[in-house]
């Protein structure tokens, strides 16, 4: 078997395949592990649900704070529990925390601001049975955030909150990957990013991605059929299904994700990954999961169109989706409403709130508690919201308001109060009275 590139070549190699897009992070001071980069080097079963291998993480400290700490965040470990954790990391000496989900990896010394630092350690992905964002369906494997990543320290301190079964849990900052994944020929390796494969040992392929300035990194492995085409702003898109999609049906999703790629371009700015992935399998029990620059969805139009807005509302702008949920779902769901045409007229009336407590900008921790109200609140009421806003302030201004606002916060971090304060400065408006009845606070 010919062995895969040493750790540091493959990261320069993938990384100058998968050019830099344009744009800048705004950076918070406080916000550290900074400018992380990932070079890992898998290899997999005969079936794709086996991965082991060597993770490299190189970072920097970008707060003023020393960092004496590290924090992996090893979230699919909610799968498993403790007593047998679906990824495993061995080689360092850490303490896992919250279900498993966190390992705490003390430094050598205190790592000032603006020193680099590395870690390492070895990583086994089991992908267990039961089709989810990280799951099998068969044949098929779903492996979204097995790869251990940095949590994000702020002025609040570590984000290390639990796993949402009912939404995301995921917060990171943009980052960049060299992942190789060494897999049996047959078995296709849907990624984020722009991949080369080469050949591999006997019956096998060696297949290296590379992505820039993205907050994850997911892949599928399976019998995929695969389709593929280029959008009239040249973004290159595959399509692919598991064995309960036909080939019309994934034409279809193609024909769309080529359209409303270019749709989303348009309002919020350049897509600039180059690359998407839309993996399609019908015995998805959820709408649709997002990942950058590769979405899981089913045949189903509405929900494509959602996940790709994503790529803006949570991928490239990112936000704290355990915190702030609705800064993604609602401006991904009023994405979908304006490629849909849908303008929700008369929506506060048919999204009302039900009990006091409930507020637009409510964290996962409540909505976990209230899981019968979290689509009736975060996706409609938000989405509704935003509408009334366009429909306050006015179509264009709304238009340039998130257009803008997607440029300034480009592979950065969007607050609640940060939106809140940009939509003021657009009109002479005052939106008090808005934050207040859709309870934005």
């Amino acid at each position: 078997m010919r062995r895969p590139l040493p750790l540091f070549a493959v990261l320069a190699a993938l990384l100058s395949v998968a050019a830099a897009p344009p744009g800048r992070a705004p950076t918070d001071p406080t916000r550290t592990p900074g400018t992380p980069a990932y070079a890992v080097e898998l290899s997999s079963d005969a079936t794709g649900a086996h991965w082991r291998g060597h993770e490299r993480i190189t970072f920097t400290n970008t707060s003023p704070e020393p960092l004496q700490e590290l924090y992996l965040r090893l979230w699919d470990n909610f799968r498993g529990g403790c007593t047998t954790p679906s990824v495993r990391v061995t080689g360092l000496d850490g303490t896992a925390e919250v279900d498993c989900t966190a390992l705490r990896v003390p430094l050598p010394r205190p790592l000032r601001q603006g020193a680099a630092g590395t870690v390492e350690f070895d990583l086994a992905v089991d992908v267990p049975d039961g089709i989810d964002r990280f799951g099998r369906d068969g044949a098929f494997s779903y492996i979204g955030n097995a790869l251990p990543v940095l949590a994000v320290r702020d002025g609040t301190g570590w984000h290390l909150d639990p796993y949402s079964q009912l939404g995301e849990s995921f917060f990171g900052l943009s980052s960049d990957f060299a992942v190789t994944l060494d897999h049996p020929t047959d078995i296709l390796v849907p990624a984020t990013g722009t991949a080369v494969e080469t050949p591999g040992g006997p019956g096998r392929t060696i297949t290296r991605v590379g992505a820039r300035q993205v907050r994850e990194f997911a892949w599928a492995a399976g019998p995929f059929s695969r389709i593929a085409g280029t959008s009239a702003d040249g973004v290159r898109i595959a399509v692919y299904s598991a064995a309960n999609v036909t080939a019309a049906d994934a034409r279809a999703m193609l024909d769309l994700s080529l359209r409303t790629i270019d749709s989303h371009s348009a309002r919020y700015g350049a897509y600039p990954y180059g690359d998407l992935a839309t993996v399609i399998d019908n015995a998805f029990e959820f709408g649709g999961m997002e990942y950058p620059a590769f979405v899981l969805d089913r045949v189903r139009p509405s929900a494509v169109i959602h996940e790709l807005a994503h790529q803006w509302w949570y991928g490239i702008v990112g936000d704290d989706q355990y915190r702030a949920p609705w800064l993604d779902e609602s401006f991904a769901e009023y994405a979908m409403d304006v490629e849909l045409g849908n303008t929700k007229e008369g929506c506060t009336a048919a999204t009302p709130f039900k009990t006091p407590e409930e507020r637009l900008t409510g964290p996962m921790r409540y909505w976990d508690a209230h899981p019968d109200r979290y689509e009736a609140v975060i996706y409609d009421h938000g989405s509704c919201a935003l509408h009334e806003l366009r429909r306050l302030i006015g179509p264009e201004t709304m238009s340039t308001l998130l257009h803008d606002y997607a440029r300034d916060h480009w592979y950065g971090v969007s607050t609640t109060e940060e939106f809140k304060a940009a939509a003021q400065a657009a009109t002479p408006v005052d939106l008090a009275p808005f934050w207040r009845e859709h309870r934005i606070d």
